[in-house]
């Protein structure tokens, strides 16, 4: 990143800019088209072609310049563009990259993410791949740029709070979002479990009993944080409902010729619903006639909008760019489809059904309570905060927290942490472990509670350091490890959404002691809109 080839870019003669999400594909062939006609480029980026490409059609109108320029572009943008001589006119154009019209009062705006507007309107207007808007203060109206006809569009309504998008006294983004999790969690359940008859209702999901039995896979598509959270429902999917399940990175299942069957469901998830990498792999399932779901937190994104059918989180906004309250509500939303398919498959009994169901609704108050040890925590976290690696030990439904804490401290502490399974950790891992090694160790009492305690000696016998996330009141394990973080118990079912939490504070108090940018870490994004 320079300044150089920091946004927006000009024309060569400094009246039309352009601001461009996305990857322009085939730019060194515009570029070379351009150079031929004497436009001169100062930067290396592939965004410099489209307004020198608007120019070299620029006649006096700047809606027919733009339109003949994109009918040349090859790959995914959501752009805007402006012209000296209309200084009331702005262009805006999605393909591939989501973009947002809000409807303001004699003032219109065009963003990538609504919690950029929620300040100054709550009227938007979701534009679709392939569509162009022509905007001034009064006016507005949306065009198909390869037909050239006029779309009508649908002004949609959005309910968030302006102070959702606000600090509200905390030091950053990320540590509110982690202490609005019981909150979330509230909202995330909210009309959707009924615990004395162990029952979860999910209007989204429009299948019935018997649509339920017939589905031969389940396949979660995921990117990031929300493929952990895939990994939690592919385990639950099969132990509670008995369906064949699998979990995919959405950047490698379009790539390698993916099996998609009639009888399949496809499950998509992503906070945002704009993942680039996930929208395509939900094309690429609609294409082949199979089921597509999508899991996602944002009402009206292409996600929602383009899947057959799904459930929204509810997590409210999220600012900060590394997911904690959405991850824990994808956490909740796995979970509860679990259930719900198992019941309808008759493969867990009543009795079962009716545990994991009251856990799920006393979760907000035992979230609050590890929330209660967040100065524990922090003092523990502070330890740590000049390490160089980390890892990250989990098994069974824990596997997923360990994943997710170690890209938690990569993400924003830009600590090397791996997140491995337990029991894997003597097939390489354990080559690394000395006396400058943390490993956070999940250690909560569940089935395979015994084996994870084999797994600590054997990093103590290395002279590793150990931080467990254990069960409260098992003392034995505090003889057996540095330092311990006691979360209450649960149904081990439900254990992995609290053991999250400790995590995400250590995280960001290592990072927080380091001086770093928890809410804007480097090089990475909030919405990753380009494949």
């Amino acid at each position: 990143p320079n300044e150089v080839n920091a946004h927006p870019h000009m024309d060569g003669k400094k009246k039309l800019a352009v601001v461009h999400n996305g990857i322009i594909e085939n730019y060194r062939e515009l570029k070379k088209f351009l150079i031929s006609k004497g436009h001169v480029f100062l930067s290396e980026t592939d965004t410099e072609v489209l307004p020198h490409l608007f120019s070299e059609f620029y006649e006096g109108d700047l809606e027919e310049a733009v339109l003949k320029g994109l009918a040349l572009v090859e790959g995914a943008y959501g752009i805007c563009v402006v012209h000296e001589d209309h200084p009331d006119l702005i262009l805006g154009a999605r393909k591939g990259s989501p973009l947002i019209l809000g409807i303001g009062e004699d003032e219109k705006f065009l963003v990538s993410d609504i919690s950029a507007i929620v300040a100054y309107t709550r009227n938007v207007i979701f534009l679709d791949d392939g569509e162009l808007a022509v905007i001034t203060p009064e006016t507005f109206k949306t065009i198909k740029i390869a037909s050239r006809e006029t779309v009508k569009k649908t002004i949609e309504p959005i309910f968030w709070d302006i102070e959702q998008i606000e600090k509200k006294g905390f030091d950053h983004f990320m540590l509110k979002e982690i202490f609005e999790q019981p909150e979330t969690l509230r909202d995330t359940l909210r009309g959707r479990i009924i615990p004395k008859e162990g029952k979860i209702k999910l209007g989204g999901i429009p299948l019935s009993a018997k649509d339920i039995r017939e589905i031969n896979r389940i396949v979660y598509i995921a990117c990031g944080t929300s493929w952990h959270a895939g990994i939690l429902g592919r385990y639950l999917m099969e132990e509670l409902a008995r369906i064949y399940c699998e979990k995919e990175y959405a950047s490698e299942f379009r790539y390698r010729s993916p099996i998609i069957g009639p009888q399949d469901l496809f499950i998509t998830l992503s906070q945002s619903g704009e993942t680039a990498d996930t929208l395509a792999a939900l094309r690429l399932v609609k294409e082949r006639g199979s089921s597509v779901y999508g899991i996602t937190n944002v009402v009206g994104s292409s996600i929602a909008r383009e899947t057959d059918a799904g459930i929204y989180t509810h997590a409210g906004p999220e600012i900060g760019v590394a997911s904690t309250k959405a991850f824990t509500s994808q956490m909740v939303v796995v979970t509860m489809l679990a259930i719900h398919f198992a019941s309808a498959n008759n493969s867990i009994s009543e009795t079962a059904a009716i545990r994991m169901v009251s856990a799920l609704d006393t979760l907000p108050a035992l979230v609050q309570e590890v929330l209660g040890e967040n100065e524990i925590i922090k003092k523990i976290a502070l330890k740590y905060k000049n390490s160089t690696n980390a890892l990250y030990l989990g098994r069974g439904l824990n596997y997923p927290v360990a994943l997710e804490g170690a890209l938690k401290l990569k993400e924003i502490s830009y600590i090397h942490a791996e997140g491995y399974p337990a029991a894997e950790m003597k097939h390489g891992p354990i080559a690394l472990i000395d006396e400058n090694m943390p490993c956070f160790v999940l250690a909560t009492k569940d089935p395979v509670y015994d084996k994870v305690l084999s797994n600590i000696k054997e990093i103590k016998a290395r002279k590793g350091k150990v931080i467990a996330i254990a069960t409260r009141g098992d003392e034995d394990i505090r003889e057996m490890v540095d330092d311990v973080i006691y979360v209450p118990a649960t149904d081990f079912h439900i254990q992995p959404i609290i053991n999250t939490i400790p995590l995400q504070l250590i995280a960001y108090y290592i990072a927080v002691e380091r001086g770093l940018d928890v809410d804007k870490p480097r090089n990475l994004a909030k919405s990753v809109t380009v494949e």
